[in-house]
């Protein structure tokens, strides 16, 4: 049975055992449509919003005054400040790495920086990578990123909504991952003149990049048009199918493509029709729900299922690499979901995308 089934059964394979013993709570509002959020090591949380601030929450408690040293993003449209990931080594070297959009409106691109969090702040902030080329749309910038065991980065760029076709031209950075050594220069790609860094193609707005720290696997995920949202393993040098394969139909009702899958393609994992817009990703290896050890658990924002009011966390349970069934959390919150992050004691972070963000822990007694 084909792994899409489960999309358009997921309503149907809740557990209510299982919700039960879960519980949520705010630990804080006031964020102006937060994005990503880090665990520093004494455990507080660094949290982005988009309007380009980079904000400590301390005990359940939101710093009034944002982190100093942040890059000037562009506010604007799907941009601005978003990605914040710790180096792996940050109890020694207190990088932290920023992806943000820069520019104008008409004329911008994706970056990704770092610095040293010193204090409340940020210091000797550089930019290391620069997208090209630059764009004149506000949307699609992809901008997760993962450290993979080497330290290198694997960064997902979308493909700018008007410039798709390019999702098939390596030359070019939209609509790809690219492969990066810490500091950010370009590790040697597997295709042929290919734009510097180039490690996949073929996605069309990426929102997640996680790797599996048991099995090695790395997963991604990334918005499709009207449904075709879709989970992959990422491997390097392959094609992931946008614009030739896509599930998904085209914000007029218009085919995109005749085609679902294509000769020397990857088909995804996972999809979904109709579309969950998923926003972010995590791997669960926690003691907090260990019946959820390897899952994947993703955020949405908008709901796909007709019993879910709004954004939601989705669950999606993998047993030996593949997709046996799919749960949906938190369908009651009434808000996009931005964000999900598993902390240190196994419960989970999320971010609401909203004017009034909320930063809400999901745990179980």
């Amino acid at each position: 049975m084909r792994q899409w089934i489960f999309a358009l059964l997921a309503a149907a394979m809740l557990s209510p055992a299982s919700l039960a013993q879960q519980r949520h709570e705010t630990v804080t509002g006031g964020l102006e449509f937060p994005w990503s959020l880090a665990f520093l090591p004494d455990g507080r949380m660094l949290v982005t919003e988009k309007p380009g601030r980079l904000r400590l929450v301390e005990n359940g408690v939101l710093r009034a005054e944002p982190v100093s040293g942040v890059p000037e993003v562009l506010f604007s449209g799907q941009g601005g400040l978003l990605d914040v990931v710790l180096h792996p080594d940050f109890a020694s070297n207190h990088l932290v790495y920023l992806t943000w959009s820069e520019g104008s409106p008409r004329d911008n691109t994706l970056r990704l920086g770092r610095g040293r969090f010193e204090g409340d702040a940020l210091v000797d902030f550089e930019a290391i990578f620069t997208a090209q080329p630059r764009r004149d749309t506000d949307v699609h910038y992809g901008a997760r990123l993962a450290f993979l065991p080497d330290n290198s980065i694997l960064l997902g760029i979308g493909d700018g909504f008007d410039y798709r076709e390019e999702a098939q031209r390596p030359a070019s950075h939209f609509g790809s991952y690219v492969h990066l050594r810490e500091d950010g220069s370009p590790v040697e790609s597997p295709f042929p003149n290919a734009a510097p860094g180039v490690y996949t193609i073929g996605h069309r707005n990426p929102q997640a990049i996680v790797r599996d720290p048991v099995s090695g696997t790395v997963y991604s995920n990334e918005h499709g048009p009207r449904g075709g949202d879709e989970i992959n393993i990422l491997v390097e040098g392959r094609n992931y199918g946008w614009p030739v394969a896509t599930h998904g139909v085209d914000y007029t009702g218009a085919l995109v493509s005749p085609y679902t899958s294509y000769p020397g393609m990857e088909e995804p994992l996972l999809y979904w029709v109709p579309s969950i817009a998923p926003s972010s990703m995590t791997i669960y290896r926690g003691a907090m729900f260990p019946d959820w050890d390897g899952d994947l658990l993703v955020t949405a924002l908008i709901h796909g299922d007709a019993e879910v009011a709004s954004g939601h966390l989705r669950r999606v349970d993998l047993e030996a690499g593949a997709v046996a069934g799919q749960e949906i959390l938190l369908g009651d919150v009434g808000a996009r979901m931005r964000h999900v992050a598993v902390a240190p004691d196994g419960s989970l972070y999320l971010l609401t995308d909203e004017a009034e963000g909320r930063l809400i822990r999901l745990y179980r007694d």
